[in-house]
């Protein structure tokens, strides 16, 4: 990676802290033990290693530190959560429920389509308006309907609109519906809590908010029944069996401890910043339209469309000095216009001019200064080639 790349694409992972990076490696070198061995020392250090950061990670969303199972990552903790609650109440012989909003990221799309193509499910979507929000009468009347599990995310990863959790889970609860939320984006940048507003299961991954990449959890409200799907050696209650991923683990328990000293403080930094790189392109950029709830959406979430410059272009000229994209890291290897943008029903040539811009706590005041004359400046060079 070049040394001048100014980094804009903190949705899609985020620069590891110094800090967390050093306790990963001391966790590496110092404890090094299985955390299941616990007939000597080194097994019982890895064991206390967890158990620190799993209190991290649920003070961090206020849940209580032994909900927390950890995994690879968000991708993995939604598939348990789905594939655990279908498994289980197909031991009963019933075929679950399940609803979604259809901009939920595609680990979860994906799973459910896979679960309903083979019969196992029905599938219910919500649509969403043209700022990507939930309907929350329709979403009251579908859990009314007697569905099995309610799947809404805490903040959307294109556009950065904030789903108004709290009430949600109050509706899924006044109608006995498990809640899933995906806070994948959320964790770390909004204050989250899973024990208040009764989620009942919560999946998160560090590299989101500054920890390594490949370890997260899934947050499981004590009492909610899931089946595993793996089998191994019935580490984690058996519901995620295998060997822990004890310096991951430390990773994600030190990103957490951090958020939750510094996540004010850095976000309303965050967005300061955003707000200034924001109006200096509309300024600067005629015709250029926001996307998304402008008054409520992750701070460093910019989602811009330039409707007559194809994404692809700016994208293809930028590339080697200024790191954006064009909508989700998980999908941009498939040439499909982004499905979160098609669900809000924007026009063809705002989707084609889409661009997503993350920012974080890393990015300086001078990087925002030179993305704005980059993104104006190729923005120019391009509609002049266009004339």
């Amino acid at each position: 990676m070049s040394r001048e790349l100014i980094y804009l694409d903190y949705h899609s992972t985020t620069p590891v802290d110094t800090r967390v990076a050093n306790a990963v490696f001391q966790a590496m070198i110092t404890t090094f033990g299985n955390a299941s061995s616990v007939e000597h020392e080194a097994g019982d250090c890895a064991e206390s290693a967890v158990k620190q950061s799993a209190y991290y990670v649920s003070e961090l969303i206020q849940a209580a530190p032994r909900e927390v199972t950890f995994t690879s990552g968000t991708t993995e903790s939604i598939n348990i959560a789905i594939q655990g609650t279908v498994k289980h109440a197909q031991k009963s012989g019933v075929t679950p429920h399940i609803a979604i909003s259809v901009i939920e990221h595609k680990a979860v799309l994906d799973t459910c389509y896979a679960l309903k193509s083979q019969g196992q499910i029905k599938l219910t979507v919500l649509p969403v308006d043209n700022q990507a929000h939930v309907d929350l009468l329709e979403l009251e009347q579908v859990c009314a309907s007697g569905i099995h599990l309610l799947c809404v995310m805490a903040a959307n990863n294109e556009v950065g609109t904030i789903y108004p959790i709290e009430k949600i889970s109050a509706i899924a609860q006044n109608h006995n519906v498990p809640f899933l939320c995906d806070a994948t984006q959320a964790v770390g940048k909004i204050p989250i809590r899973f024990r208040a507003w009764g989620i009942t299961m919560l999946a998160l991954s560090a590299h989101k908010f500054y920890g390594p990449k490949g370890i997260g959890a899934l947050v499981v409200r004590k009492g909610y029944q899931l089946a595993p799907i793996l089998y191994g050696g019935g580490q984690q209650k058996a519901l995620r069996p295998g060997t822990l991923n004890v310096p991951g683990i430390v990773g994600l328990g030190e990103a957490c401890r951090l958020r939750q000293i510094e996540m004010v403080e850095d976000e309303r930094a965050i967005a300061a910043k955003r707000d200034r790189l924001q109006s200096k392109l509309l300024a600067n950029i005629p015709g250029l339209i926001i996307n998304g709830d402008t008054q409520n959406r992750l701070a460093g979430n910019l989602h811009i469309s330039a409707p007559d410059i194809p994404n692809s272009a700016i994208i293809a000229r930028v590339r080697h000095y200024l790191a954006i994209s064009t909508g989700s890291a998980c999908s941009s290897g498939v040439e499909t216009p982004s499905h979160v943008l098609t669900a809000m029903r924007l026009k063809e040539e705002v989707i084609e001019g889409a661009l997503r811009i993350g920012l974080g706590k890393f990015t300086t005041d001078e990087e925002i200064e030179a993305a704005a004359q980059i993104l104006i400046a190729e923005t120019r060079a391009i509609r002049k080639l266009l004339e």
